[in-house]
């Protein structure tokens, strides 16, 4: 009891003098993470569209030959940014530059190298998320799609990837809330994240246990808020359980077959004028009932008479 009595009290003296340098590092980490993984996600929307691109044998030879070179290429970029820690990725960039350039090139912005190597680190993640997304999509749609006329491109932005894009939602998630906590390997580089700069505090006060504390105080917080911010975004996405007809309807003028009637109308078929409408039909069609079968019992009985 005694420790977490002085764990706590290392904390509050921590936050209370260096409580604007760990926001600063909280402020770096999400804008990093924020930025890259929108990055990353346009990198795999590319890679993945250009994966499912439909090439067939009887398709033009040079087409064809592209086609099977960009997926090589995409394969290759794939495959060495997900097989390779993003530590060393960061290191190979900043440090490589130079190295093969003897020090003629090198990256002056440690933003600019960071959200490089985040950015294409999550693309190559996002091109298999958006790829499987992709063909999740009922082949049935695609087909309907070209059926009235679509290219490849219209077919993929007005009908499939809308689709695709919820599908993956939970992928863009995730990869947002791995960015958080990844972005502190950019410390290697010189980057002023949470992490550079809980090791920071710890170098000034030698309090490493309370400062890591804070840090993973910090780093929960962060991810916690982004887990509640995309589940509300998804259920957004969903839309309503309760649909409810609209008012006016755009095809009523070129299909001329049907409209919706405005609610409370009588047209309305939930409206009270509707309503009494389909009592007195009701009523009147009993009464002609009742009133044919008198008839045919009175013929019944002239007959009878005769």
């Amino acid at each position: 009891m005694n420790k977490l009595l002085q764990l706590c009290s290392d904390i509050a003296d921590l936050w209370s003098k260096y409580s604007s340098t760990y926001l600063s590092g909280m402020s770096n980490t999400l804008i990093l993470a924020l930025t890259a993984t929108a990055i990353g996600c346009v990198i795999g929307l590319a890679c993945g569209v250009l994966n499912t691109i439909p090439c067939s044998k009887t398709d033009n030879p040079v087409k064809r030959f592209f086609l099977a070179l960009i997926r090589v290429i995409v394969r290759i970029y794939v495959e060495v940014f997900r097989g390779t820690p993003m530590i060393l990725q960061a290191v190979f960039i900043f440090f490589g530059l130079p190295y093969f350039t003897d020090n003629q090139m090198q990256f002056s912005n440690i933003w600019t190298v960071s959200v490089l190597v985040v950015s294409i680190n999550t693309g190559a993640y996002m091109a298999e998320s958006v790829r499987g997304g992709i063909l999740s999509i009922d082949p049935g749609q695609t087909e309907g799609a070209k059926a009235i006329g679509m290219n490849h491109f219209q077919t993929m932005t007005s009908v499939v990837l809308p689709q695709a894009l919820r599908n993956i939602m939970p992928q863009i998630g995730n990869n947002l809330i791995i960015n958080i906590k990844d972005t502190s390997v950019m410390f290697i580089i010189g980057f002023s994240d949470f992490f550079a700069k809980h090791k920071g505090v710890v170098g000034a006060t030698f309090k490493y246990f309370p400062s890591a504390t804070v840090e993973m105080l910090g780093y929960l917080s962060m991810t916690l808020v982004a887990s509640i911010l995309l589940r509300a975004l998804e259920k957004r996405m969903d839309g309503s359980d309760n649909y409810e007809l609209v008012q006016t309807d755009v095809l009523t003028g070129p299909a001329g077959t049907y409209n919706y009637p405005v609610k409370g109308s009588p047209s309305d078929e939930h409206s009270p004028a509707a309503e009494r409408h389909r009592r007195a039909d009701k009523l009147a069609k009993t009464r002609k009932n009742a009133g044919e079968s008198d008839v045919g019992n009175r013929n019944l009985d002239q007959r009878g008479e005769r």
